[in-house]
C-alpha cells in the first residue's frame, strides 16, 4: 500500500532535516513528523538507528526521571524500553522518592529494530544513509543542506545530532583512525560548515568498553545481581509488555588488575597526550579510576548481558583506551574472566561538539535561524540526555516554521528544563551527565510524577493524544480521591491492626488518620492494606498508591520546596533586555560583564545561575532593571 505522501521529496524538499539517527535523532524525528512536518532523517548507517553503542542499558538515578519526562512529553524513548527489556530495577527503592531510579537492561538490537520500525512505520519520515557535510544560510537562516555526494536538500530548519561522529577519532591504545563509533566513519567537513557560519566547535572525550563472549566467563566466581520481581515501567501507556528477565553479575577488579595497568600508562593515548578533549567526569576510565583513587584497592565491574540474540557481554566500569593486547590482560585478571574471548576491543573515541552556550532555551542556534542542536553535539553524555535534548530541539523545530511559541522548560518544570539550563547557561567543559544533585528542587521534579508535571504541555503540543490524555486526567482524579480518603478514614488501635503493625516495629495507642499512619517510616500503601479491609478492596493501581505514599509521607518537605520555586520566580519577573549593554553598567567585574555578554541570559534568575557571577552583581542588576521598571 502507497502511503498518500507530498511529492515534494522528489525534489529534494523537506520541512525539516534531522541530522543523526541516534537517541535524540530519532526523538526529534519522530517529534517533528507527528506533529505534521515531512522530515529528511539521515544517519551514516541504516544498520545503527537507535544504537546502544555503550551500556545497552536505559534509566538509573536522575536519567530514569529524564525518560519519564519524555514519555510525558509524547517522546518514545520509554515506550521503546519497556518494550525491549531484559531486566527492570528500581535504585535505590529504600530511600527517599528523589533518588529512586528505574533502571532496564535492554536488549540492543531489539531496541534498535524496534525504533527504526516506529521510524519506518511514520509516513512523514524519510530515512537516508548519507553525511551532511555543509549547511545553507541566507540572511541568517537556514535554507538547505548538501551531502557527502553533492546532493542539495532545501528546507527552512535543520536539527543536528551528530552524537560522537562529528569529526570523530577512535584509539585504541597509541594507534588512532577517523571514526564516529568502531566499524562507522565519522562525519567530515561539517564542522567546518559550522565555523563558516559563525559557530564554535571544541573537542570532548568518551569510550566504551571491551565486548567478550559470555561463553568464556566463569559465571560462578561472580556475584549475581537480579532484577525486581515485581516490575515498573517507564512508559505511563497502558498495556506494557511482560517478558522474561536475566540477570547481571557483579566482578572486581584486583590487585593484579591494577599493576598491569600501571605498568601500561606509557601506552595510554590519554596520559600520552594524543587526546586533548576532556572526558567525561562522572563516569572515567578504568585506567583513570587507578591513577586518581589509588588508595582504593578494588573497583566493582558489572557483567551484562547485550541481548537474547548474541553471546555479547557488556563490561560495566571497564572503559579502556589501553591497546588491545593489554585489554586481553586486564580482563583476564578479573575473577570468572580468567579464560575470557575479547569480542570488541574497547576504545576512546574523541569527537567535535558546539558549546551550548550558543544556543537559546530552545535549542536554536542565536546566529542562525533554524539551526537546532541536541544531544552529545551540546556537550552531554548519556542517552537518555541525548533524547530529551532531541525531543525539544525537535518540537522547537516544529513550532519555530508554524511561528509558534518555543517550548522552553524550567528548572523548576522538569529534569529535561535544568539539563538545558545548565547548558546554556554554564558554558560545561567536560561532558555533561543529569545527576539528582544538579537540581535544587528534586524533591518536586521525581519520576513518579513527571505525567503530573508535563503531559498537559505535551497534550497542548499535540504529541499526546486525546486518549492518553483522558487517561492521565482519571489518574490524577483517582490520586486526590484517595488522597483525600485517606484523610478521613480511621484506624482502630485494635489488637488486629496492632499485630499487622508489630511485623513493621509500629504500635497504636489510640486511633490514627490513616493519612497520618502513613506519614510513618516504616508504614507503606500495602501496609494499609494489610490492616484496613476498605483499602484493600479498592484495588488502586501500583503507580496511583506509589505516588499517594510520596505526597503524603512528604507532604511539608513539597510544601517548602515549592515555597523556594515561588522564590526563585521573584527573580524571573526581572527580564534583562536582549540589546543591553553590560560594559556601560558600573560596579560588575569585567569578567562578569563578559561572561553575561556571551551567554545574554534573559532574566535575572538564568544571569544568577552563570558561573562566575556573584550575588553583589545581581543586586546591581536588579537595582538597574527596577530602576527602569523592566519586569514582566
Amino acid at each position: 500500500m502507497l502511503y498518500n505522501i507530498s511529492m515534494d521529496y522528489l525534489n529534494n524538499k523537506f520541512d525539516i532535516i534531522v541530522v543523526g539517527a541516534g537517541h535524540a535523532g530519532c526523538e526529534a524525528a519522530m517529534a517533528c513528523s507527528r506533529l505534521g512536518m515531512k522530515v529528511l532523517l539521515c544517519t551514516l548507517n541504516l544498520d545503527n538507528i537507535a544504537l546502544q553503542p555503550c551500556n545497552p542499558a536505559v534509566g538509573g538515578p536522575a536519567k530514569s526521571t529524564l525518560v519519564r519526562e519524555i514519555d510525558a512529553l509524547g517522546g518514545v524513548m520509554g515506550e521503546v524500553t519497556d518494550a525491549t527489556y531484559l531486566q527492570m530495577k528500581v535504585l535505590n527503592s529504600s530511600k527517599g522518592p528523589a533518588v529512586r531510579a528505574l533502571r532496564a537492561q535492554s536488549d540492543k538490537a531489539e531496541y534498535s529494530r524496534y525504533m527504526r520500525n516506529l521510524i519506518e512505520s511514520n509516513e512523514n519520515i524519510y530515512l537516508k544513509q548519507c553525511c551532511i557535510t555543509e549547511l545553507k544560510a541566507e540572511n541568517g537562516k537556514i535554507v538547505g543542506a548538501v551531502d557527502e555526494f553533492g546532493l542539495e536538500y532545501s528546507t527552512r530548519a535543520v536539527v543536528l545530532t551528530t552524537g560522537t561522529s562529528l569529526e570523530g577519532r577512535i584509539f585504541v591504545g597509541l594507534r588512532s583512525y577517523s571514526a564516529g563509533r568502531l566499524g562507522e566513519k565519522a562525519a567530515i567537513g561539517l564542522s567546518d560548515s559550522l565555523h563558516k557560519l559563525g559557530i564554535e566547535t571544541k573537542k570532548l572525550k568518551t569510550g566504551t568498553p571491551a565486548r567478550i563472549d559470555k561463553r568464556t566467563i566463569d559465571y560462578s566466581k561472580m556475584t549475581i545481581q537480579p532484577g525486581d520481581e515485581e516490575l515498573s515501567f517507564f512508559s505511563f501507556k497502558p498495556n506494557r509488555p511482560i517478558r522474561k528477565t536475566y540477570p547481571c553479575y557483579l566482578t572486581r577488579t584486583t590487585e593484579e588488575t591494577h599493576e598491569i595497568i600501571r605498568s601500561n600508562l606509557d601506552k595510554s593515548p590519554m596520559y600520552q597526550g594524543l587526546i586533548h578533549g576532556v572526558g567525561p567526569r562522572y563516569c572515567p576510565s578504568i585506567e583513570d579510576k587507578i591513577v586518581r583513587f589509588a588508595s582504593n584497592p578494588s573497583h566493582h565491574i558489572f557483567i551484562e548481558p547485550e541481548g537474547l540474540g548474541t553471546y555479547e557481554i557488556y563490561i560495566q566500569g571497564f572503559s579502556t583506551s589501553l591497546p588491545a593486547d593489554v585489554q586481553v590482560k586486564m580482563i583476564r585478571s578479573l575473577p570468572g574472566l580468567e579464560n575470557a574471548h575479547i569480542i570488541k576491543p574497547a576504545y576512546a573515541v574523541e569527537y567535535d561538539y558546539v558549546p551550548a552556550v550558543q544556543t537559546t532555551h530552545s535549542l536554536m542556534s542565536k546566529k542562525i535561524q533554524g539551526l537546532f542542536f541536541g544531544g552529545q553535539i551540546n556537550g552531554t553524555s548519556g542517552y537518555e540526555e541525548a533524547a530529551a535534548q532531541g525531543l525539544i530541539a525537535g518540537i522547537n523545530a516544529f513550532n519555530y516554521l508554524n511561528g509558534s511559541e518555543m517550548l522552553e522548560l524550567s528548572r523548576s518544570s522538569s529534569y529535561t528544563g535544568t539539563l538545558i539550563d545548565d547548558l546554556v547557561t554554564k558554558d560545561i567543559q567536560d561532558p555533561y551527565r543529569m545527576l539528582t544533585s544538579r537540581s535544587e528542587y528534586r524533591l518536586l521534579l521525581r519520576q513518579d510524577n513527571a505525567d503530573e508535571r508535563l503531559t498537559p504541555i505535551g497534550h497542548k503540543i499535540g504529541l499526546i493524544d486525546d486518549t492518553q490524555f483522558e487517561r492521565f486526567n482519571k489518574k490524577q482524579e483517582l490520586i486526590q480521591i484517595e488522597k483525600t480518603r485517606l484523610e478521613g478514614l480511621k484506624i482502630p488501635a485494635t489488637q488486629k491492626v496492632n499485630k499487622v503493625l508489630a511485623k513493621y516495629e509500629e504500635h497504636l495507642d489510640r486511633g490514627i488518620r490513616a493519612s497520618e499512619l502513613l506519614k510513618r517510616p516504616n508504614i507503606s500503601y500495602k501496609i494499609l492494606k494489610e490492616i484496613d479491609e476498605s483499602t484493600k478492596e479498592l484495588n488502586i493501581p501500583k503507580d496511583v498508591y506509589e505516588q499517594i505514599e510520596v505526597i503524603v509521607k512528604y507532604d511539608g518537605y513539597i510544601k517548602r520546596q515549592q515555597e523556594q520555586v515561588d522564590q526563585a520566580g521573584k527573580l524571573e519577573k526581572f527580564k534583562i533586555p536582549e540589546n543591553i549593554d553590560y560594559n556601560t553598567i558600573d560596579h560588575i567585574s569585567t569578567e562578569t560583564k563578559e561572561k553575561l555578554s556571551k551567554i545574554r541570559p534573559k532574566n535575572l534568575a538564568q544571569a544568577s545561575r552563570i558561573g562566575g557571577v556573584k550575588p553583589a552583581d545581581i543586586s546591581i542588576l536588579m537595582v538597574m532593571l527596577d530602576k527602569h521598571m523592566i519586569k514582566s
